[in-house]
């Protein structure tokens, strides 16, 4: 779909579904989750596991095909935990993974497809014993995690450090760093005369937010009717 078609009202309707939504059966399913979330097409986001938690303002996008999945494991000496810090953005297909710790501070970016484990699931030496190996991974604040990129157990990430699309992250990377590759290497420092503007700024009025994508909705829907709408939805035509 080139435009979106939907009638402003329907819009709107359909974003407070979306909270319903996530409120109503993602919410319970997390050992805590801050206000101000949103959560687009939230009954494509999956939750295995106890110890889940996840901050304010979090921003978690999925879609039917590239769902969201947050997932930890119990398993004899094992007990996963997954901490989301405030500020965040879970774009589609991200999957976090964990039998020991994933710790992912304010103000990170988890791009599309990428994914985080602490642990390698089996046994290298005995294939029939779950789980295997797992190191905590900690994610300092601001770290941009790139497209389908892979971080692995024990591995820490330094604070405003971008990791590039496609790269596998199996040692730490320092702080104010972009890495990429695989595995990932340091291949350029951000420049520390530039100022870093994080995500938290985003959330500063709340309410001044919400007022503006109202009006950013009304602009861009405000032309259309119900009428168009599924005209559309049941005989597209060319440029539409």
């Amino acid at each position: 779909m080139i435009n979106d078609h939907r009638p402003y009202l329907l819009k709107r309707w359909y974003i407070k579904f979306e909270h319903w939504y996530a409120n109503h059966f993602v919410a319970p399913q997390l050992a805590h989750l801050g206000s101000g979330y949103h959560m687009m097409k939230p009954w494509n986001i999956s939750v295995h596991g106890s110890n889940i938690r996840i901050g304010e303002n979090v921003h978690v996008v999925a879609n039917r095909d590239r769902k969201v999945a947050f997932s930890t494991w119990t398993f004899e000496q094992h007990q996963g935990n997954i901490d989301i810090g405030d500020h965040c953005l879970v774009c589609p297909g991200v999957r976090i993974d964990s039998a020991s710790q994933v710790t992912i501070e304010d103000n990170c970016m988890l791009a599309a497809g990428c994914y985080l484990t602490d642990a390698d699931w089996h046994d290298i030496y005995d294939r029939t014993k779950a789980v295997g190996t797992s190191k905590p991974i900690h994610l300092e604040n601001n770290v941009w995690i790139g497209d389908s990129a892979i971080v692995c157990k024990g591995v820490r990430i330094g604070a405003n450090s971008v990791i590039g699309a496609g790269a596998v992250v199996a040692g730490d990377i320092p702080a104010n760093s972009i890495a990429a590759g695989n595995p990932a290497v340091v291949v350029k420092t951000l420049d520390p005369t530039r100022d870093l503007i994080k995500r938290e700024t985003i959330f500063a009025d709340h309410a001044a937010l919400a007022h503006q994508i109202d009006q950013i909705n009304r602009y861009a829907l405000g032309g259309n009717t119900l009428l168009k709408w599924l005209r559309n939805r049941f005989f597209p035509r060319r440029g539409e």
